[in-house]
């Protein structure tokens, strides 16, 4: 089996976590362009805004990138046909299970990679076929599981047979490092992308995330279903559960609504402190890692 990179044709093996109302062609053609996968994020877009979002990033870049799929949406089928012929060959998943698509997507030689909470549905993921699994522990942004990065990732290795990339608390080549000590093959990183200088959110959203500190995000369970991670603000102080919403987080990333909206963020967020291009987020990061695993030693 080759590495990671050599399966998708990138140079650094970094995802750029899909997040809904961010993950827009700006920041993904730049992620892509300087080496990493970039992803869109296709929850809360209709077909036809998913295929503008998808020729406007192939305008930008040539390279690899991916769009991830939220499969409780009921257009998800269009979705998949739009994917199929735009000619993108990567995608993820979330909020359901990719297997009423599996076959189509393979057919067109499309590799899946699911976000799975747990060593139970990483096992099903593979069953179907999927080309590898992203193990998404607690400390991100947004929806969450409920087991940490630290404990999900090495028990997802051991479980399956597929690439794992390790997601949720990584924002430095500290974390890249660790992640490939616990058996990953590669990481995906949300929070630590909207610090870099081609994300598309309200300069409000990027300024909160660089203030914030260790303590500075909150969960909030939906009796709905599922858990939201985020900056603590008037709204999450409320608890009101129909106030979390898609629009709620359009208010933050769009119009800079701090204390109204939902900023969403993982706990990472303290250790981000300044606004960077995204290649030279990225190349930093990769050079921190390999520095950190060539410099550890254990006595």
């Amino acid at each position: 089996m080759g590495t990671l990179t050599e399966l998708l044709g990138i140079q650094y093996p970094i995802f750029q976590g899909a997040m809904a109302h961010i993950a827009r062609y700006p920041l993904v053609s730049a992620v892509s362009e300087a080496g990493g996968l970039g992803i869109l994020a296709a929850g809360g877009l209709s077909s036809e805004d998913l295929r503008e979002q998808i020729q406007k990033t192939k305008e930008r870049t040539k390279k690899p990138f991916g769009v991830n799929l939220m499969l409780q949406m009921e257009t998800i089928s269009e979705q998949v046909e739009v994917l199929i012929e735009e000619g993108v060959t990567i995608v993820t998943t979330g909020a359901g299970t990719p297997k009423p698509y599996v076959e189509r997507l393979k057919q067109a030689g499309i590799k899946i990679f699911p976000v799975v909470p747990s060593v139970k549905i990483a096992k099903k993921m593979e069953q179907l076929g999927v080309d590898g699994v992203i193990a998404e522990g607690m400390e991100s942004g947004g929806h969450i599981g409920e087991t940490t990065t630290m404990a999900l990732v090495p028990q997802v290795v051991q479980a399956v047979g597929i690439p794992v990339i390790a997601a949720g608390g990584i924002g430095d080549g500290r974390g890249m490092a660790a992640a490939f000590a616990l058996g990953a093959q590669g990481i995906q990183m949300g929070t630590a992308f909207l610090t870099v200088s081609e994300c598309p959110i309200h300069e409000h959203y990027q300024q909160a995330i660089l203030q914030a500190e260790d303590t500075s995000t909150t969960v909030i369970q939906k009796s709905s279903g599922g858990a939201i991670r985020g900056l603590k603000n008037q709204l999450t102080a409320s608890k009101d559960e129909e106030a979390f919403t898609l629009s709620a987080l359009q208010r933050a990333a769009d119009d800079g609504e701090i204390q109204k909206g939902i900023v969403m963020s993982g706990q990472i967020a303290g250790l981000l402190q300044r606004v960077q291009p995204t290649k030279e987020f990225l190349a930093e990061i990769y050079a921190d890692a390999a520095s950190v695993l060539q410099s550890i030693k254990i006595d």
